[in-house]
């Protein structure tokens, strides 16, 4: 921030260069800055009025710069102030402030750029004093202050004016150093925070990629249980013929070992259904092994590659200041863009641990339990197996943000991916849980079918309907061409109840 000493002399300076300007534009550059374009003798001249809470100043400005989207002060002041003539520049009480006097067919207005550090703020005041407007919320700054209600100056003020930083320079350069002294200060915290930021994302998606990691370790620990499938059944085979139908076991001889094995048998099953449901566990355990490990393989990748980008940036942040056109070209690599992408700016990361609802209670019946697959991405899809099943997946159990899928214009069960948390899903996983929307359908069969999707916050069930009838507001269709493989990855991938 300028000391009192130098606002007073940029206040001198601006007054002596520009009082009786003609205010030409005004621009709002951002949260904390507005740029006055002054027009004197047909020459133009840009000043900047900035609040920022480190980096609060009033300087020269190289260019007004694209109009922020950022706040309404700017359109305020550009609706009340564009055509006005200034009158004069001033400094103000004996804190850092400075005022910036205009005369306008509607009368006198003021700006004052008050420099109180984290309370620093730009306001716009009428002739009487009244607070019209300011660019920083008065609620962060100075809360005793109301638009409409009369201006009150700050308590307390300086015991020293500081000292003048820029004393050895002329005046006709004291503006424009300023700016870049204080333009050199911004670009630095920016590419500092921009390390922050890229550091952080690409961390949460390490911590994602870890969990996945571990669950795709316990499927496959599962999975390899497969030849237990294999061995059952081929005892099982040596002994169907001793096999009664309704039998909920049967005893045989592991001629290699010697033991004797008792086999589980499902009573509702006939023995030769019995021995093709174990060849049938052997078969699907041994598929989903190896698309687990394939899995494997892909994510371990990945987690080599975000190894490497946290190298780049630890050496680009290790410069003193971090090299801004290395930071920009590691920014702008497609991977750690759509990682910067999940962390909008201004608001508060999603923790890499979302919560989640728990998982259905195991004294629910079957039928109401979700079946539950866990795609290539690592998330989980919930597809319901009754009409009641579906209402107690879409209204109960999911999450607002995870997301709905149902075929368009034919019944079938309920498919929610939960998203976890996460601002947006991998197409993969999208992909997925649209095959078992369709295969879990009348159009099971089907080479090509339209699947709706919205997030599970836009469904509603209507007073009085049926089970299962729910409706769906907004979303979009995705328009499927099935893929065997693709069916047959997700179906191998279902957990464990």
């Amino acid at each position: 921030m300028l000391s009192l000493e130098e606002l007073r002399r940029a206040a001198r300076i601006a007054h002596g260069a520009w009082s009786g300007a003609r205010l030409r534009r005004v621009v709002q550059a951002g949260p904390f800055s507005l740029v006055l374009v002054l027009e004197k003798a047909r020459e133009r001249s840009r000043l900047l009025l900035c609040c920022s809470p480190r980096y609060a100043r009033i300087s020269g400005a190289d260019a007004a710069g694209p109009e922020s989207a950022v706040g309404s002060f700017g359109e305020y002041a550009r609706a009340h102030l564009a055509g006005s003539t200034l009158e004069g520049v001033e400094a103000a009480g004996s804190d850092r402030q400075v005022c910036l006097r205009f005369h306008s067919r509607a009368g006198a207005l003021r700006l004052l750029l008050s420099i109180l550090g984290p309370r620093s703020n730009l306001y716009l005041l009428d002739e009487a004093g009244v607070l019209l407007h300011s660019l920083r919320p008065t609620e962060d700054t100075r809360p005793e202050l109301k638009a409409g209600a009369p201006w009150v100056e700050p308590r307390g003020s300086l015991a020293s004016a500081g000292e003048d930083r820029w004393a050895t320079v002329p005046d006709d350069r004291f503006l424009d150093a300023v700016a870049e002294e204080y333009g050199r200060r911004e670009r630095e915290h920016g590419a500092e925070a921009a390390v922050r930021r890229i550091e952080q994302a690409v961390r949460k998606e390490q911590a994602f990629l870890d969990r996945k990691h571990a669950h795709l370790e316990e499927d496959l620990g599962r999975a390899l249980q497969a030849e237990s499938h294999r061995r059952l059944g081929e005892l099982l085979k040596g002994v169907l013929y001793a096999v009664e139908p309704g039998q909920p076991a049967v005893a045989a001889t592991d001629h290699e070992t010697g033991e004797t094995v008792e086999i589980p048998l499902d009573p509702k099953l006939t023995p030769a259904r019995n021995l093709e449901s174990y060849f049938a566990r052997y078969q699907k355990s041994t598929r989903g092994a190896g698309m687990i490990r394939l899995q494997l393989e892909q994510l371990r990748a990945e987690q080599r590659r975000l190894d490497d980008f946290l190298r780049d940036l630890d050496r680009i942040a290790r410069l003193d200041p971090p090299d801004p056109g290395a930071l920009e070209r590691l920014a702008s690599s497609p991977r750690i863009r759509r990682l910067l992408g999940r962390l909008p700016p201004g608001k508060k990361p999603v923790p890499a641990a979302a919560p989640v609802k728990k998982d259905p209670k195991p004294d629910l019946p079957s039928r109401l339990r979700p079946k539950k697959y866990r795609t290539g991405d690592g998330m989980e899809i919930w597809v319901g197996r009754s009409d009641e099943g579906n209402d107690l997946l879409t209204t109960r159990l999911a999450r607002g943000n995870d997301l709905f899928f149902h075929l368009e214009l034919y019944p079938g069960s309920h498919v929610v991916l939960r998203t976890g948390g996460r601002a947006e899903a991998a197409p993969e996983s999208v992909l997925a849980a649209c095959e078992l929307a369709v295969h879990f359908s009348k159009m099971k069969n089907a080479t090509r079918a339209d699947v709706h999707m919205a997030p599970v916050k836009n469904v509603k069930k209507p007073r009085g309907a049926k089970p299962g009838l729910v409706h769906v507001r907004g979303g979009r269709t995705v328009h499927l061409k099935r893929d065997p493989k693709r069916l047959e990855a997700i179906l191998a991938s279902r957990l464990e109840e």
